[in-house]
């Protein structure tokens, strides 16, 4: 299972980048392997507002539909469109092309919730 260093990751098994004060957001390679194919993502709108721990948009797979939840605070200033036409990317790529959502944080210190790569791993073996 891939899991960049770099990022931070949540409890509900999304990642965030950090890229000049803004957060990318995505879902984990272990979240897309639990999920099964994926045949449909639903993201929010560029402009709309994103709170932690709520749902912001979803995946449907063959197998069932999970939300997806805002690991921070903050405004989505781009979305991932390319993921209307291309859901499959979610699981051929969770880190790179299948991105959801950048969003500008509106508190900083949200960051610090998030786990690191290391305390990912250990909750999601710990599962």
């Amino acid at each position: 299972m891939s899991l960049p260093e770099k990022y931070l990751y949540s409890n509900e098994h999304e990642w965030a980048n950090q890229e000049d004060g803004k957060l990318r957001i995505g879902v984990t390679d272990h979240a897309q392997s639990e999920l099964g194919d994926i045949v449909f993502i639903e993201l929010p709108e560029v402009g709309d507002e994103i709170k932690i721990g709520e749902p912001f948009g979803s995946a449907e797979s063959v197998k069932t539909v999970s939300e997806l939840y805002a690991p921070v605070t903050g405004k989505v200033v781009e979305v991932n469109s390319e993921l209307e036409d291309n859901p499959e990317l979610v699981n051929e790529s969770p880190y790179e092309k299948a991105w959801m959502i950048v969003v500008e944080p509106s508190n900083q210190s949200e960051l610090e919730d998030l786990l690191s790569a290391e305390d990912y791993d250990k909750m999601i073996n710990e599962e």
